[in-house]
């Protein structure tokens, strides 16, 4: 499939609707679809509102991007991660259809994972866009039943555009004619495109600090909205910016209908890995014994400045950093809001990627924002070597996704 296309990505939607009308326009025999588009926080946020829905009984279809360790985390059929029998099968029948047309590995792929959506029975489908949003494969969808954009922030610039206003309109893309939209926290330039298209549209705005306020009071998450108030726990998810994620969540699980039960079972059983995940157990848990090992795969200014947050609310402990990024990414924004929090940095290169930075082009941009840095050949030697100076560290790898992968997979538990 990825020899199918020339470009990894090339946005337009043409080549989508071709394939969707050969395989029988899955997107139009969809359950309920909550589509989620923004910078940072996509991922959490669905797994919220998933937690929260199949708290009540739902079935929840949920579809995500990039996957870590495997494939099959992108599908995610009535609950359960798609089987390889049934994978396998609407991979085979997208790639038939499809025949020799260009079309790029996310088009197909997503297509195959509407396909087996539209054939599994099912309450909801989650979909999570995959880079931007007005041009994404995921937006294929006339009448979800709500949309969601988090906050927006820049990145993947050379694909959406330089401005905070340029990205807001690619996010704003999934509005749809009538139905509601949940806003999370946004720059005033961000919010002003976002508004506009929604006036357009006759969409409903549910935005935050106008529709609805989340904040934090003696430990416990308080949310508000015209329906009144909820004193909820914290979310399980580590870090201040989980908190946003929250509200925006339960703002949409209360547009649906669901009760203060679902908001509750959101914040306190979601799981999303690799974002500020304690690893507990694994090979690389047991190299790392008796520094904390921690994983964590946001790769842009906004993750950076989010993921020093966090770190400043934990307990206190050297912390150091093993870090790989690929060269699309904003290394020095990303890098600087961590400067403050961390002692060191090791630099690795991301294995089995082509668009990886070297460990020593990290580790200079490291130095560059004032970070005392160093290489590694890999993960495992960087972990050697901070327990062997600091064995009561905290060691945080971080960086790219596509690390986290590589990581999960070689820890495995």
């Amino acid at each position: 499939m990825m020899t199918l296309h020339p470009k990894v990505m090339d946005l337009v939607l043409d080549r989508v609707w071709r394939l969707l009308a050969a395989v029988g326009n899955p997107q139009d025999r969809l359950p309920p679809v909550i589509h989620v588009a923004g910078t940072n926080g996509k991922g959490s946020t669905q797994a919220m509102i998933r937690a929260g829905l199949e708290a009540g009984g739902s079935k929840v279809h949920a579809y995500t991007s990039p996957h870590l360790a495997r494939f099959h985390e992108r599908i995610r059929l009535a609950g359960e991660l798609i089987t390889e029998e049934a994978l396998t099968d609407v991979l085979d029948r997208c790639y038939v259809a499809n025949g020799p047309e260009p079309i790029t590995y996310f088009e197909i792929t997503t297509v195959a994972g509407l396909l087996a959506f539209a054939e599994t029975p099912a309450d909801y489908t989650l979909l999570e866009v995959g880079l931007g949003g007005r041009l994404d494969a995921t937006n294929v969808v006339s009448d979800p039943a709500i949309t969601i954009i988090t906050p927006v922030d820049l990145d993947h610039q050379q694909f959406l555009g330089d401005t905070l206003a340029a990205i807001a309109g690619e996010k704003a893309g999934i509005i749809k004619r009538g139905v509601p939209c949940v806003v999370g926290p946004q720059h005033d330039e961000s919010m002003d495109v976002i508004e506009a298209r929604a006036a357009l549209l006759g969409a409903p705005l549910l935005a935050y600090g106008q529709h609805w306020h989340v904040s934090t009071e003696r430990e416990r998450l308080i949310y508000q909205d015209e329906r009144g108030l909820l004193d909820l726990p914290k979310p399980h998810l580590r870090g201040p910016h989980q908190i946003m994620n929250a509200g925006a969540a339960i703002a949409a699980l209360r547009a649906l209908g669901r009760d203060e039960a679902a908001c509750e079972a959101a914040v306190m059983r979601a799981y999303w890995p690799a974002r500020m995940e304690k690893l507990t157990k694994g090979a690389l848990v047991d190299l790392a014994s008796p520094a904390e090992l921690w994983l964590d795969g946001g790769h842009n200014p906004a993750a950076g400045l989010a993921l020093a947050d966090t770190l400043r609310a934990q307990p206190p402990r050297p912390t150091h950093l093993i870090c790989g990024m690929l060269k699309t990414k904003d290394v020095g924004g990303y890098l600087s809001h961590l400067a403050k929090v961390a002692e060191s940095l090791t630099a690795v290169s991301i294995p089995g990627e082509a668009a990886t930075l070297t460990a020593a082009e990290t580790a200079a941009e490291a130095k560059q924002v004032g970070l005392p840095a160093a290489e590694a050949s890999d993960v495992r030697q960087a972990i050697k070597t901070i327990v062997k100076d600091t064995p009561n560290a905290r060691i945080l790898i971080c960086g790219s996704l596509y690390l986290a992968g590589h990581v999960i997979r070689e820890n495995g538990a």
